[in-house]
């Protein structure tokens, strides 16, 4: 399987960073092809709210020629994504939220029984880190992601939320396990 990883942390080598490199060796050791997209790195432009993309519902139609255009290519190409973000005021980071709004651009006829999208079908997951518990701080991304993945008709694949984080280095050995276990939900396979 073809999957990407959105990296949406500014730190190549923090908590966030930490979980996703678990991940992904889990999910290379299981034979799968991933590629990881540094979002710190790349230059996405805001949505511009202009519907310019409603006029074409077979490709990316956006009008920005940035950054997120390759990067909805890549998805499009994938069976699967993972969306990997620390928390940021009770909300996915910037880098991770320029990419969302973009994806507007992927789908067209939202509520209507002609809904389209570019990754319908496609498996997708969530990892999120963050200090603090789940309750009051990290449950709001996650009803986010469940609306973004109906949005593309996708299909939610796993999730994670790693509470707690100070330093990669401080992480409990169980979360290594749970990074490799929510690789296996990726990959569809049945949890023990």
């Amino acid at each position: 399987m073809k999957i990407v990883t959105l990296l949406g942390s500014a730190k190549k080598k923090g908590n966030t960073a930490t979980v996703l490199t678990w991940v992904e060796a889990e999910l290379l050791s299981m034979g799968h092809e991933v590629e990881r997209i540094y979002l710190e790195k790349v230059e996405i432009g805001g949505c511009l709210g202009c519907a310019k993309c409603r006029e074409l519902p077979e490709e990316i139609g956006c009008v920005r020629k940035d950054d997120a255009y390759p990067i909805f290519e890549k998805m499009i190409e994938a069976e699967a994504v993972l969306f990997a973000t620390p928390i940021y005021f009770w909300g996915y980071s910037a880098q991770m939220k320029a990419l969302i709004d973009r994806g507007y651009s992927l789908v067209c006829n939202y509520h209507m029984p002609n809904h389209t999208s570019l990754v319908e079908g496609q498996r997708q997951a969530l990892l999120v880190t963050g200090a603090g518990p789940y309750e009051n701080n990290a449950e709001p991304l996650f009803v986010a992601f469940d609306r973004i993945v109906s949005y593309y008709k996708a299909v939610k694949a796993g999730e994670l939320y790693v509470a707690g984080c100070s330093t990669p280095d401080q992480m409990p050995p169980k979360v290594k396990a749970q990074a490799q276990a929510l690789a296996r939900q990726i990959d569809g396979q049945k949890l023990q």
